[in-house]
């Protein structure tokens, strides 16, 4: 009877130590996943729901942090996975999948929606559709100068914005694998280093296919502007955050070479009238 007893009240402790759980073990979650990069700052509310300040870091022992207007808020619930297939190389935890809800007035176009779905090998993180279609959100590129060289030095201005029909990033065995198409639109970009009021807007690309072993490769294309910028490369998916190999080349519309030239200095090892940009 007594271990009847003790047996119940462990279940109770361990069950309300869950529903109970605070914000900031997300926080810390996000924080572990991201090396530091991105950070849930003032997490309020518990983990199932919760609000908190974006911001981003250029990692751990960084002095650099830029953080959103306003609160993310977020709700966790059961998701759809069970019963259903877990994503492709993974072996989901009896069928368990969560579902995300968030919201920021800031920068959210309504509820964007992730699901986890937990596995003995690894996570899975999808984001779904946006219901009713069009962009995801919108953030000020003054957020990334948080994350230090280059962009603190770059100071940039402008207006970032994501579109996609739904991505899946997948973390097994100590790497991160894409699967999917997400496209950034960095629109009236402008930097301190300049006196353009507008150096251009450009579109990036990631899309990739784990499953069929595409990895995820990314384009920048220049759509308009006196700045030109254009270039390729991919997705690193080892260690504990992705990183990015990316080359390319940035050089100055006709008529603008000399208001550009100091710009194009600092962006990377000139070869002529263009700039070669090597990242990773």
């Amino acid at each position: 009877m007594m271990r009847w007893l003790a047996a119940g009240v462990l279940a109770g402790v361990l069950g309300a130590l869950v529903a109970f759980a605070p914000a900031a073990w997300l926080a810390r979650w996000v924080d572990d996943g991201t090396d530091g990069r991105l950070l849930l700052a003032d997490a309020r509310g518990t983990l199932w729901s919760g609000s908190a300040t974006p911001v981003l870091t250029g990692g751990a022992g960084s002095r650099e942090a830029s953080a959103l207007p306003g609160r993310l808020q977020w709700r966790i619930g059961p998701g759809a996975l069970v019963g259903g297939a877990a994503p492709s190389g993974m072996s989901a935890l009896s069928g368990l999948a969560l579902l995300v809800r968030a919201e920021q007035a800031c920068c959210l176009n309504g509820t964007l929606r992730l699901r986890v779905v937990p596995g003995f090998s690894g996570v899975s993180i999808e984001l779904l559709p946006r219901e009713g279609g069009g962009a995801i959100g919108q953030w000020p590129a003054s957020w990334l100068s948080g994350l230090g060289t280059p962009w603190n030095t770059l100071q940039p201005e402008g207006t970032l914005q994501l579109e996609s029909p739904g991505f899946t990033l997948q973390a097994a065995g100590g790497r991160w694998r894409f699967s999917g198409r997400a496209a950034i639109d960095l629109d009236a970009f402008s930097s301190r280093l300049s006196t353009l009021d507008v150096l251009g807007s450009y579109h990036l690309v990631v899309a990739g296919d784990a499953a069929r072993g595409v990895p995820a490769g990314v384009t920048l294309t220049t759509t308009r502007g006196p700045l030109l910028l254009n270039g390729s490369g991919e997705l690193l998916g080892s260690g504990a955050a992705l990183g990015l190999r990316f080359r390319g080349t940035a050089g100055a519309a006709p008529g603008q070479e000399g208001v550009l030239n100091n710009l194009l200095n600092i962006l990377g090892r000139r070869q002529g009238a263009q700039t070669l940009i090597s990242i990773g």
